[in-house]
């Protein structure tokens, strides 16, 4: 692991970096992988407005959330743009075991209160590995107009995560969450050494 990579991993946390096959293999087949960006920008809009309808009385969260569903929706659209641009059409949306892992892999039982500091924490973490994964293409995909496209998403993700970070140690004192986390991260590592590398999938 290079500096850059050991200083993305120290920001984020995550404790395993992508397999570098990985934007070989996306750039392999660019309708597939904008596909599956683009269901997971929609997806992160909903998700958002869940949270936002099952928890409106966690007024400073609804005031947080509730322009990041215009943003990720905003994305959503743009990348449906990309696709236009390459003259590739939306496909279909696809099951997304890495997502479905870590859901299930949360707490479900507890106060209304603590299930939501586990979701908050399970965005987070999409979040962090969506970042980390804009970065790899910003950097390494040929297309020069998608590198640039990429950056600029890794900046608004690495926003997102942050703030996920931060709504969660409001509901729960700062060390139970950071050790709730580590536990989300460690689960992370080894989960994705079992996961299939796909160059159709953002995660």
């Amino acid at each position: 692991m290079n500096e850059i990579d050991e200083a993305h991993k120290r920001v984020l946390g995550l404790q395993l970096p992508t397999d570098p096959r990985w934007v070989n293999m996306a750039e392999m087949d660019l309708g597939e992988i904008l596909t599956d960006h683009a269901y997971c920008e929609q997806k992160a809009a909903t998700s958002c407005i869940t949270l936002i309808q099952q928890y409106p009385e966690k007024t400073d969260m609804v005031e947080e959330l509730a322009p990041i569903v215009t943003e990720e929706w905003g994305h959503f659209r743009m990348v449906l743009a990309e696709l236009r641009k390459r003259n590739l059409p939306l496909g279909k949306q696809r099951k997304d075991e890495y997502v479905n892992a870590l859901m299930k892999f949360q707490k479900k039982d507890g106060a209304w209160e603590d299930r939501l500091v586990e979701r908050l924490l399970v965005f987070a973490l999409i979040e962090a590995r969506s970042c980390e994964r804009f970065r790899l293409l910003s950097l390494y995909i040929s297309d020069d107009e998608l590198k640039e496209f990429y950056y600029k998403l890794m900046v608004a993700e690495a926003a997102h995560y942050k703030m996920f970070i931060r709504l969660a140690k409001k509901y729960w004192p700062e060390e139970k969450v950071m050790n709730r986390w580590q536990e989300y991260l460690d689960f992370e590592e080894e989960m994705l050494k079992t996961l299939e590398v796909r160059g159709d999938r953002m995660h």
